[in-house]
């Protein structure tokens, strides 16, 4: 049996998953970013890799198929109570293929644009934004897997683009997928402090206008504390309806909420910048997305996978946050910059 715990090994992931799976191994969680389609490609022409790479299929449809077949490697390596954290942007669809995603690796990396001179994905018109995060997301959930949330993950510093006739792009989507109807997941991972505009959502049992007051309500409250905070805009009701908050009563003002330890559930919409990395001068899969994904996902001394390894940004959060981790990557370039993350006795090279 091969020793894959905290090692990166380099080869193709599809190849790389039969051996471990026929070695017995199963990881309680799986965390990376695949490959958009028909965006880059950081492999020379040359390369005796180059028909194994990710991303640089003849049309979308094709790449949809490959990736559900990358993630149907990924079930089967996959504990039945596991999770899997998907990160994937969006592009257009122009006459070179597909524009916009993610910014090209510099430094020494190899790189090199792959436009399609005079061709638009099939079913798609130049200009439409293509869908790729949800065509994927649908396209393992109808491949068996649990599509369980989609998390925004908003960029306050987004790539600058030229375009005029949309907005910036600055979000990408974090898809939460499991094997089973019940999985493992640490709740507490996924807490944040709560805002002073608390949502009404934590409130039961307010006055009825011209019927009760706040007092004599009291008893069907729902939560008890002892901080008072401002009801949230928006939430209150007209005159003579039955609600949590009414225009004119007393409720209207303030209220109790519970606050337990002062924390709530973390919202679906994370803010996280961009994460330069120096040693490659590119920005890489950000460690604070990362991060509540393998807390959430896993116990401490559990191993978290990435199929798509690149720099080793989920090896490194795991490494830290005192797991363990299992990466695969294509592209030996890879290599360098992996060994300044990463403590692991060796580099597996296939």
């Amino acid at each position: 049996m091969r020793d894959w715990i905290d090692h990166s090994h380099f080869g193709d992931c599809r190849e790389l998953m039969r051996v471990m799976i026929a070695d017995g191994v199963k990881v309680p969680t799986i965390v990376t970013s695949p490959p958009y389609w028909g965006l880059r490609s950081y492999l020379p022409d040359n390369h005796p890799d180059k028909r194994r790479e990710i991303g640089q299929e003849s049309s979308l449809a094709e790449w949809l198929a490959v990736m559900v077949d990358v993630f149907d490697l990924c079930r089967e390596l996959l504990a039945d109570d596991g999770t899997a954290w998907v990160n994937m942007g969006d592009a257009y669809a122009s006459a070179g293929g597909a524009s916009g995603g993610r910014p090209p690796v510099a430094g020494t990396m190899v790189f090199r644009d792959t436009s399609r001179v005079g061709t638009v994905p099939i079913g798609l018109k130049p200009k439409d934004l293509m869908g790729q995060p949800w065509r994927l997301a649908f396209a393992l959930q109808d491949a068996g897997w649990y599509l369980r949330q989609d998390i925004i993950w908003h960029k306050p510093n987004p790539m600058p683009e030229s375009v005029r006739d949309r907005c910036t792009k600055a979000h990408e989507y974090l898809f939460l997928l499991t094997k089973s109807e019940r999985y493992y997941f640490d709740s507490d991972a996924m807490r944040e402090p709560r805002s002073s505009d608390e949502d009404a959502a934590t409130f039961r049992g307010a006055c009825y206008v011209g019927r009760e007051t706040d007092n004599a309500n009291l008893g069907r409250r729902k939560v008890v504390g002892n901080r008072r905070v401002k009801v949230p805009g928006g939430w209150d009701t007209r005159e003579g309806a039955h609600g949590s908050f009414h225009h004119g009563g007393r409720g209207e003002a303030e209220y109790r909420a519970d606050t337990g330890d002062g924390r709530r559930m973390r919202r679906s919409v994370w803010t996280i910048a961009t994460q330069p990395f120096a040693a490659a001068h590119f920005a890489t899969f950000p460690e604070a997305l990362v991060e509540p994904c393998v807390l959430a996902g896993s116990r401490p001394g559990d191993v978290v996978f990435d199929p798509f390894f690149g720099s080793g940004t989920t090896g490194q959060v795991a490494q830290r946050l005192g797991r363990h981790f299992v990466g695969f990557e294509l592209n030996p370039d890879y290599e360098c910059l992996q060994r300044d993350r990463l403590r692991q006795p060796a580099l597996a090279l296939v």
